[in-house]
């Protein structure tokens, strides 16, 4: 078919211009000088129709041999029949190129299709991993809140044992790094919490542009399927590492438990302990007054001892009182023994 636009004054022009430069003006040559646009049979048809018009004009001058003319006619009627063959062998060849790459669309529908449905499995599978997620979370908050009660009572046991000296402070000091190792361990069980939900979050975004890339892009349906695959493998691995912490969870929380034992075991001792200091004490009370009734026994005896020595004295200053009147009294009972052998004389 020609171009719109396309007229016989079109080809003619085409057609002396290649006669200018001194080509000469086949179709395929015509067709080419206008841009290989329009019909070949409609540049021929035009052709003719100048030839024809031009022959008119010269029959008076110029003889044209009718062998000639018919030969003309016979080659361009031929040179139609193969142009012709050739467009109904490109037809055909493009049909058939059609119906290929029909059935090609059709195919790679069909792996779309199965593609879609192998995704939808997986957005199922990947529903129940949330779900079990969700539930390990739960499982894992319960276990968070026994362990945050367990931290209330060693609380408790570390405000009562805070009270008394040196072996109620290094029970202190015990419970103290037990509350840090607990909220560390909270701390790193919220820090994981989040990274595993951002990381969900994340994957699950990358899915949703999976399949719209799977859905707008069937070319790349094999890539898509290894990257799902290995999705698939990072699911499983991510499931075992959840139950891996859930296991080591509740195994600190069983070391927990063994600690909060053994604290009780120490609250034991340490009433034990009290026990025995408070009959310490109360043998001390006893030694005690004990001391206090010897005090003043020895301070009656010292009193008795006292008055002792002040009789003692003071039957020493009698007794050398005496002595002295002895003494004094010893020459005057001389004196009258002689007074009675001489008597005085008048």
């Amino acid at each position: 078919m020609a171009r719109g636009g396309l007229y016989k004054s079109d080809i003619q022009k085409a057609r002396d211009t290649l006669r200018a430069q001194g080509k000469h003006p086949s179709v395929d040559a015509v067709r080419v000088a206008l841009g290989n646009t329009g019909s070949k049979t409609t540049i021929h048809r035009y052709l003719k129709e100048l030839e024809e018009e031009e022959g008119q004009g010269l029959g008076a001058k110029v003889a044209v041999s009718d062998a000639l003319q018919d030969l003309v006619g016979r080659l361009s009627g031929r040179l139609y029949e193969e142009a012709e063959a050739v467009v109904t062998e490109a037809r055909q060849r493009f049909e058939a190129q059609l119906h290929e790459r029909s059935q090609s669309l059709e195919r790679a529908q069909q792996e779309a299709e199965a593609l879609s449905a192998q995704l939808q499995r997986v957005e199922t599978a990947l529903h129940e991993e949330k779900t079990t997620h969700a539930a390990t979370q739960q499982a894992l908050a319960e276990q968070v809140t026994e362990v945050a009660q367990l931290s209330e009572r060693i609380a408790g046991l570390i405000a009562r044992v805070a009270e008394h000296e040196a072996h109620a402070k290094s029970l202190e000091e015990k419970h103290a790094h037990a509350r840090e190792a607990l909220e560390h361990y909270r701390t790193s069980m919220k820090e994981q919490r989040e990274q595993e939900q951002r990381r969900h979050e994340h994957q699950v975004q990358e899915l949703q542009v999976a399949l719209r890339q799977a859905n707008e892009v069937l070319m790349v349906k094999n890539h898509e399927l290894l990257q799902l695959n290995r999705d698939n493998s990072q699911w499983l691995e991510r499931h075992t590492r959840l139950e891996r912490d859930l296991a080591q969870a509740l195994q600190a929380a069983d070391a927990q438990l063994q600690e909060l034992d053994a604290l009780r075991l120490t609250a034991t001792e340490h009433q034990a302990l009290q026990a025995r200091w408070a009959q310490d004490a109360q043998l001390l009370e006893t030694v005690r007054a004990e001391l206090d009734s010897a005090r003043a026994d020895l301070a009656k005896e010292r009193e008795r001892r006292e008055q002792a020595e002040v009789e003692a004295l003071r039957a020493g200053v009698r007794l050398t009182t005496l002595e002295q009147l002895m003494t004094q009294l010893r020459p005057d009972r001389a004196d009258g023994s002689g007074t009675q052998k001489k008597p005085a004389t008048k």
